[in-house]
């Protein structure tokens, strides 16, 4: 094991698919081939021996954690989105997941809040953190700027993230530069060893 670890962060049908319930930045998966390029960062990361961490957000059948008052999330249960156990919190049928991927559901944006990543982290004394998924704009937001703040070297292969749209992926990773390393899986996989 090294002291690297990727995050790919919510692949999932509701968000990344065309057929999701919520899934505003699925067109842009498509254009940006998000998940091919997702894919090859794990082919890479598997093959270095980093720790590889799948992130769903998600909410039980009850709903009871869901928060009610947000205009991200308040009307999921209305929907019949975002819940844990269902279809549309499969990760996407093109993503590469394996079982030795540990996976982690939060139920918040970032992938930090409430669940059992820093533990994970920290057991397997990981020092940098490769970050991919959706949206750029939010879920890599947090993960990278939560990230930074708790000491964590920082950095996110574009061509494997995706927003609403290519002007708000390149926004929010633009703000990102300042904290983190933007580079694309290409520049990944040709740094070998990794």
């Amino acid at each position: 094991m090294t002291d690297k670890a990727l995050l790919v962060i919510d692949f999932i049908k509701d968000l990344a698919h065309p057929d999701g319930k919520i899934a505003a930045s699925a067109r842009h998966v498509q254009e940006q081939d998000a998940i091919t390029h997702a894919n090859r960062a794990l082919a890479h990361a598997r093959a270095h021996g980093w720790l590889v961490i799948q992130v769903k957000v998600g909410f039980e059948a009850n709903y009871h954690v869901q928060p009610k008052g947000s205009p991200m999330f308040g009307r999921a249960q209305e929907f019949g989105a975002l819940c844990l156990g269902g279809e549309g919190c499969e990760f996407h049928p093109e993503l590469d997941v394996q079982p030795t991927d540990l996976v982690i559901e939060k139920p918040r944006v970032s992938p930090f809040y409430g669940t059992l990543l820093e533990p994970a982290l920290r057991t397997n004394r990981i020092e940098h953190l490769y970050l991919c998924g959706l949206s750029s704009s939010w879920a890599i937001q947090a993960a990278a700027r939560d990230g930074h703040d708790r000491d964590y070297r920082i950095t996110i292969l574009e061509d494997a993230c995706a927003a609403a749209d290519a002007n708000e992926h390149h926004a929010s990773l633009r703000m990102l530069s300042r904290i983190a390393d933007i580079i694309k899986v290409e520049q990944l996989t040709a740094d070998a060893p990794g």
